[in-house]
């Protein structure tokens, strides 16, 4: 499923050279808008496009994807500008201006003023993301408020003392809720993307009046020092796919109390150690049936298994073939 979505992005994404980000901005002559593509600058190795639509005056709405691993963005520190992120396919975290560090995984949702994100470090863990921002700019609409807003007594100044005051970012857990408000958006014919859009965000904006920031299942946030522990320890074991740890060892290795270990690597990568780890060993032996003659036998040693029955059953529960299989057929496909 990752493999196949990575190749359609990577096709989405195909004439957008290496390094760079494609934006967009339509409805341009709106000066009204919140998030202005000449004010907002990107850096990454990996490549992404970003499709903006200006809603109504303050409110814009933004379509991101992303292959990357990081992605460090620039824009005005503004801290009356509202900025809702939701994730649908992949992960995404923010190192913080406040040292503060939270992830999203597929359905959840970031609450946050663009103060706290204007210089902030954004990391993709599984390499890829797509995601929809709704940017809001309070200001705007305490003097310019859409009717339906207006008649449902939207509080332009009570959401921003619930989500912008302390510029500390609000996770939210997928729910039901979210899932039917985001959902329509992401396969919209052109014709019907800006009125369903407007009505979407209408409907997100009158949503947060009943999120309690405190009474939210709430995503658990980390220091950002401990997320970028987090990724060292990946990184390690990632190298060295042809050795077993526990997690007692590396927590000795890093200095980190297993249970924090645990928790944090979950948090950052969505699955456990074992899950991540797993799946990383399958990814690779898979590449060397692919690019390399070696024998099942060399190539479960690679990828740390005990040996060739081991890996042979883990290799078919994952990917549904043999490893001899699979590579006959790659073979024959080419």
């Amino acid at each position: 499923m990752k493999e196949a979505y990575e190749k359609s992005l990577e096709k989405v994404l195909d004439a957008v050279p290496a390094g760079t980000f494609e934006l967009k901005q339509h409805n341009a002559g709106n000066s009204h808008a919140p998030l202005l593509v000449e004010h907002f600058t990107t850096r990454t190795r990996g490549k992404g496009s970003i499709n903006s639509f200006v809603l109504f005056p303050g409110i814009a709405l933004s379509l991101h994807q992303y292959l990357a691993e990081q992605v460090r963005f620039h824009h005005a520190a503004r801290d009356f500008v509202l900025e809702i992120n939701h994730c649908r396919r992949g992960r995404i975290g923010w190192n913080m201006r406040d040292g503060e560090s939270v992830y999203l995984g597929e359905g959840d949702l970031c609450l946050h003023s663009m103060a706290s994100c204007a210089d902030s470090e954004m990391t993709l863990p599984l390499g890829y993301y797509e995601g929809i921002s709704v940017t809001a700019d309070l200001r705007e609409l305490e003097e310019n408020c859409p009717e339906i807003l207006k008649e449902a007594g939207f509080d332009a100044r009570a959401v921003y003392r619930r989500f912008c005051v302390e510029n500390s970012p609000v996770g939210v857990s997928s729910n039901s809720a979210i899932e039917s408000i985001f959902a329509p958006l992401y396969t919209l014919p052109e014709q019907l993307r800006l009125p369903y859009y407007k009505l979407k965000a209408q409907e997100l904006l009158l949503h947060l009046l009943q999120i309690e920031p405190n009474a939210e299942r709430q995503l658990t946030q980390y220091g950002s020092q401990q997320t970028e522990l987090i990724k060292e320890v990946r990184n390690f074991l990632v190298q060295h796919l042809d050795q077993r740890f526990t997690i007692e060892e590396l927590s000795k290795m890093y200095l980190l109390n297993t249970s924090s270990l645990k928790a944090v690597f979950k948090a950052v990568y969505g699955v456990p150690i074992a899950s991540y780890v797993k799946e990383c060993r399958i990814q690779q032996a898979m590449r060397l049936l692919r690019e390399t003659g070696d024998s099942i036998a060399v190539i479960a040693e690679k990828v740390g298994y005990e040996t060739q029955g081991k890996f042979t059953k883990a290799f078919k529960e994952k990917v549904q073939m043999l490893p001899t299989e699979y590579r006959k057929l790659y073979r024959q496909s080419r």
